[in-house]
């Protein structure tokens, strides 16, 4: 996608062979690029959310093999990195799934091939993850059509989101904003509720950010006014993202995303879920078994923002000592999603409604 005119991607390696990343946690005050040396510091990245998005921590963490085979290809390195890079973040299953696939990649080589054959696979796991996301919101521009064609055409469509499912969750286009950033680009006249997202207002820093970057009209809402919105009929339709979606069918996504489709249920609102393949976790049925991420309770009680003179600071919102507890996902249960949304197409949520599209799992195969 495009800042200030120019062409970005969320993560890539330049002429040098560079890794480099946007570094997220100073948006939207600042834009910053970070290159990545070392596996430590592709691992730091990933923890503090320098990246974050399950398709971009996989692709990140991706990299950091290939850091620590540039340092060391042995067999003890390349288990060390993995562990490392396993433990920064637990949910989000596009992490194991990026290490796995290192390792099918790297495991019977040669010491001396192990580096360039983990950049070469590397840069193929950022090149089909851009595809697949454009392929996403090519199937979702379907739905989008057809809601706003259900309108009669005569108004903007009202699409709402959770967090940040756009191109800095992913290596390009994103998933749940990949549909918006196409409906915009084929004269659909559409508008997004962003829903802030706290604790760390992934919405209001990274969302907005996206959308006023590419000219897209958007309104920034508190989390609890999505209810409302819906009620008073200012909502067509919803879409998220997903950090891991059981083989079930059940979503993981940022904490606040079951409410939301609580609410889009009861008023009778689509609910969207757009997920690449990566995202499915095939070894689990339900998504109670998933583990929930719990971060750093100091997110909850303060708020990071600029000031008058223009300095950014973080500020403290709750009393001295106040305890906080801080799950960063929930789950949404299968039947409060319409439908999701992959690069393969569209199918229910449900294993039968994955597996019509993903027959190889079917018979456990990868």
């Amino acid at each position: 996608m495009r800042v200030d005119g120019k062409s970005y991607r969320s993560i890539w390696r330049d002429g040098k062979g560079t890794v480099t990343v946007i570094d997220q946690t100073f948006l939207p005050f600042s834009f910053v690029t970070r290159p990545l040396r070392t596996v430590d510091e592709a691992a730091e990245a990933i923890a503090i959310m320098r990246v974050r998005g399950a398709p971009l921590i996989g692709a990140t963490a991706a990299y950091g093999i290939c850091l620590a085979m540039d340092a060391d290809p042995s067999d003890e390195a390349f288990d060390a990195a993995c562990q490392k890079l396993l433990t920064t973040r637990p949910t989000a299953i596009n992490l194991r799934w990026a290490l796995d696939d290192m390792r099918r990649c790297l495991w019977n080589r040669p010491r001396s091939e192990r580096a360039a054959a983990a950049y070469e696979r590397a840069d193929a796991i950022c090149e089909e993850d851009v595809s697949t996301n454009e392929a996403i919101g090519r199937h979702a521009l379907g739905l989008f059509m057809r809601h706003w064609e259900e309108k009669g055409e005569t108004d903007r469509l009202n699409v709402l989101t959770h967090c940040n499912a756009g191109w800095l969750a992913t290596v390009d286009w994103g998933t749940a904003l990949s549909p918006v950033f196409q409906a915009h680009q084929t004269g659909i006249p559409v508008h997004v509720w962003v829903d802030e997202t706290r604790p760390r207002n992934q919405g209001a820093s990274l969302t907005a950010w996206e959308l006023v970057s590419h000219g897209i009209p958007y309104t920034v809402i508190v989390d609890n006014a999505g209810g409302h919105l819906m009620q008073r009929g200012a909502v067509d339709l919803c879409i998220v993202g997903t950090d891991r979606t059981t083989a079930g069918g059940d979503v993981c996504n940022k904490i606040g995303t079951y409410l939301k489709a609580l609410a889009a249920r009861d008023n009778g609102i689509p609910f969207y879920v757009a997920l690449p393949g990566s995202t499915i976790d095939w070894t689990l049925e339900n998504g109670r078994d998933i583990p929930i991420e719990e971060r750093d309770p100091s997110e909850v009680t303060t708020l990071r923002g600029v000031g008058d003179d223009g300095i950014t600071r973080t500020f403290h919102i709750t009393p001295e000592g106040s305890p906080s507890e801080n799950p960063a996902f929930d789950v949404t249960p299968r039947h409060l999603v319409t439908a999701f949304v992959t690069e393969r197409g569209v199918c229910p949520a449900s294993r039968e409604g994955l597996t019509l599209l993903y027959p190889e799992r079917r018979s456990g195969l990868a």
